[in-house]
């Protein structure tokens, strides 16, 4: 039996050290050529059986016997998008490094990738890193004796953040202790401080990447003949286009034929050519042939459709049993309902993590793609305003948006942390409902009150128009007005803002308005009318009342002053 090696995601919060640890593992024989000349960000490292026992001397120490042929590592941004890599069955990675800052403990982005390995039953432990900077931390030899060694005011802030984190962990579901102390790994999460800076505990982090390895995952590492992979990217490089993947199984080939699938018919195409990333390299070397687990790039002859995150696998006289795979896997990931909003990703994997929230939170999508947010998102988005308006909104994780489009009346939400992106659209679509209510409620009628200007009158009579400032509400076109002591003046006529006419005029605007059959020196010009209000039926003052929630505190103070206005002819009006 053939061993692979163990796919490792390390993933966590931005700046929580991800990376730091990474080149912690590689640093000792990164090539000194490339220190000057790397490019661009390579997704993964290919760390040997020889680098693991060269870094981790605990192995030989222990008369460890070391069976695997490595790690392959993936260096994840700090989004959901490598995280959620998937390959048929379940996760690609089998196992995680969760990097935390011991001082920052479970922040968001942690938290979805706590999700997400629970979701696919990923098995991790935590580098709880950057443990020097409890103030007085002495390094020794190994963590173990660091932490048993500290001064008691250090050994008590290093325990009080522990303890804390281990309790937030616990309310995702999982117990967790010190690797040290854990009897069974099936039933703990292993915690490894360490730090990136000083190398501490970097050791130790592998020794136990490489006991759960070899105890728990030497079946699933069996290479079988199928070759299978994930596409990660398309990336150009000197005006070639390279697809950047993951092989996870089996032995590939220049010349092969794949099939990759896509959100619609899977796409076939022959390899044309063939890089290999190297041992703790960021380098891609032309290789002939190639055996998993490994990071390549490759030529295709056809990439018409690709998208990030799409399971691939080499044609063995199996075509047409492979596509129905594919379409059958990719239709139940993005299945979607008969209405609902409009979901975008960056890649399969993001769009499945988004999709599962959404599903959560109960909220449905009657479109979902993979890339930038496009001119056919808002075609659908629109529609939905016919339809639903809470609706009438696009949700894009991790992606763009193109130049140019008209985003007129719809909501466009984006966002690289996936649980951010659920709370804006849960709050977006609760605002939209309550402004859907005021504006069903305010059909009925209008709550407005008006300060006279006597300083602007521009016309005494046939029609009246002179200045008001709007306090409370919305100014309309048509609106009875009443005064401070409930005699009825007219209906608004027209109204100018900046000497323009308008249908209405917003709270706070200074706007001229015009009442025709309304004398302003007999009617308005009185010391004691300094307010007009809007006219309201003792109906519609119990609506509002019972609707207060849909309303601002200006327009409630304005019904109060209604109200006073009425029962001054009217004891019990409103009550």
């Amino acid at each position: 039996m053939t061993i692979r090696q163990p796919i490792i995601t390390v993933a966590g919060h931005v700046d929580h050290g991800k990376t730091s640890i990474l080149d912690c593992f590689r640093q000792s024989a990164v090539q000194v050529q490339e220190s000057g000349g790397i490019t661009q960000k390579i997704s993964f490292t290919r760390y040997p059986k020889e680098q693991i026992k060269k870094a981790c001397p605990l192995i030989d120490k222990s008369n460890v016997s070391l069976d695997i042929p490595g790690f392959l590592f993936i260096d994840t941004p700090g989004h959901a998008a490598f995280t959620n890599l998937r390959k048929r069955g379940g996760s690609l990675a089998d196992l995680a490094v969760l990097v935390v800052d011991i001082k920052e403990g479970i922040k968001p982005q942690t938290q979805e990738v706590i999700s997400i390995l629970k979701e696919n039953k990923t098995p991790f432990v935590v580098a709880l890193n950057k443990i020097d900077t409890i103030s007085g931390w002495q390094v020794k030899d190994s963590i173990k004796e660091s932490i048993e060694s500290q001064a008691q005011h250090v050994e008590q802030e290093f325990n009080t953040a522990l303890f804390t984190f281990q309790g937030a962990l616990q309310q995702h579901g999982f117990d967790s202790d010190l690797y040290y102390n854990i009897q069974d790994f099936k039933k703990k999460v292993a915690i490894v401080p360490c730090s990136a800076k000083s190398k501490l505990g970097i050791p130790e982090l592998l020794f136990v990447l490489c006991g759960l390895s070899q105890r728990f995952l030497m079946e699933k590492l069996a290479i079988t003949e199928e070759a299978k992979g994930v596409i990660l990217e398309v990336k150009k490089d000197k005006s070639i286009e390279w697809a950047e993947a993951i092989l996870h199984d089996g032995n590939l080939k220049e010349g092969d034929e794949i099939v990759i699938a896509t959100l619609s018919e899977p796409i076939l195409s022959k390899v044309r050519a063939i890089q290999e990333i190297q041992p703790l390299s960021f380098q891609f070397q032309s290789v002939k042939e190639t055996t998993a687990a490994t990071g390549l790039r490759l030529q295709l002859t056809n990439k018409e459709g690709l998208v990030s995150g799409m399971p691939f696998q080499k044609v063995n006289e199996n075509l047409e049993s492979i596509k129905q795979g594919f379409k059958k896997e990719i239709s139940e990931a993005t299945s979607t309902y008969k209405q609902g909003i409009i979901i975008k990703a960056d890649s399969l994997g993001s769009l499945e993590a988004l999709i599962n929230l959404l599903k959560q939170s109960n909220i449905q999508f009657v479109k979902a793609g993979i890339g930038s947010i496009n001119k056919a998102d808002v075609i659908s988005a629109k529609a939905n305003l016919r339809i639903n308006p809470l609706d009438a909104v696009i949700v894009g994780f991790n992606t763009e948006i193109e130049e140019g489009l008209d985003l007129e009346n719809i909501k466009v939400l984006t966002d690289e942390v996936v649980y951010k992106l659920i709370e804006s659209l849960e709050e977006w679509r609760k605002e939209k409902q309550a402004e859907i209510e005021r504006q069903r409620l305010l059909g009925l009628a209008t709550i407005c009150k008006l300060e006279i200007l006597p300083q602007y009158v521009f016309r005494n009579s046939n029609p009246a128009i002179f200045g008001v400032r709007i306090l409370a509400g919305k100014l309309k076109s048509n609106l009875l007005l009443i005064d401070e002591n409930d005699n009825s003046i007219a209906r608004i006529k027209a109204i100018q803002l900046d000497k323009n006419s308008v249908d209405g005029a917003p709270q706070d605007a200074e706007v001229a308005i015009s009442l025709p059959g309304t004398n302003y020196e007999r009617q308005i010009k009185n010391p004691e009318i300094k307010h007009l209000y809007s006219q309201i039926t003792e109906y519609q003052f119990k609506t509002f009342k019972l609707n207060k929630d849909l309303l601002s505190q200006e327009e409630i103070k304005t019904l109060s002053e209604i109200a006073e206005i009425k029962r001054k002819k009217n004891d019990n009006w409103g009550l």
